[in-house]
């Protein structure tokens, strides 16, 4: 198992279980990871940050957490290979839920020493109750933990969207996977 499969899957057990997915309930899952070399332009020591440039050309500034020990290995010119992961799970749950959102956050560093890099994997979970559907138009009335209410067009590709009810919880599970290793040269 790579590392960032092994972080994504400490940040999902540690959330609390809002009711797990279940085979006779709608849900679908979205995923997408993207693998690059990005260079390092620019690095501010003092405070803790590392511009990096994508090859096509967009800069981004990094924050390195203070566990980090390695980054007096970083020199502007070092390459790094990216990967990211992004994936969005839906389903209903069980009966019974309540709306709430809860957020983790994992992050694996180098040992001091070894070649710099790192793993970061957030997952935030939300759940909402459906007050409202209209199943000839595809939308969706959502009301949230904090009461706000959106309204959303649910993709054709949801099976089973005529099941969904007033009062059904739905479950959005959204994680987000960084991992980085310099490439040594």
């Amino acid at each position: 198992m790579d590392t960032l499969a092994a972080a994504l899957l400490a940040a999902i057990l540690t959330l609390p279980a809002a009711g797990s997915a279940r085979a006779d309930k709608p849900g679908a899952v979205l995923s997408e990871v993207a693998e690059t070399v990005v260079v390092v332009r620019e690095i501010d020591r003092q405070a803790r940050t590392v511009t990096i440039e994508t090859p096509n050309g967009e800069r981004e500034t990094i924050v390195v957490p203070p566990e980090a020990q390695n980054l007096d290995q970083v020199k502007p010119g070092s390459k790094f290979r990216m990967r990211y992961l992004q994936s969005v799970a839906v389903y209903i749950s069980p009966t019974g839920g309540q709306p709430d959102a809860v957020e983790d956050t994992v992050v694996q560093l180098a040992e001091k020493g070894a070649t710099p890099g790192g793993v970061a994997v957030k997952v935030t979970q939300v759940q909402a109750r459906v007050e409202e559907i209209d199943h000839a138009a595809r939308t969706v009335v959502l009301t949230g933990p904090e009461g706000n209410r959106v309204k959303v067009t649910v993709d054709e590709k949801v099976k089973r969207f005529a099941e969904i009810k007033p009062g059904d919880i739905v479950v959005v599970r959204y994680t987000e996977g960084l991992a980085l290793k310099m490439i040594k040269e």
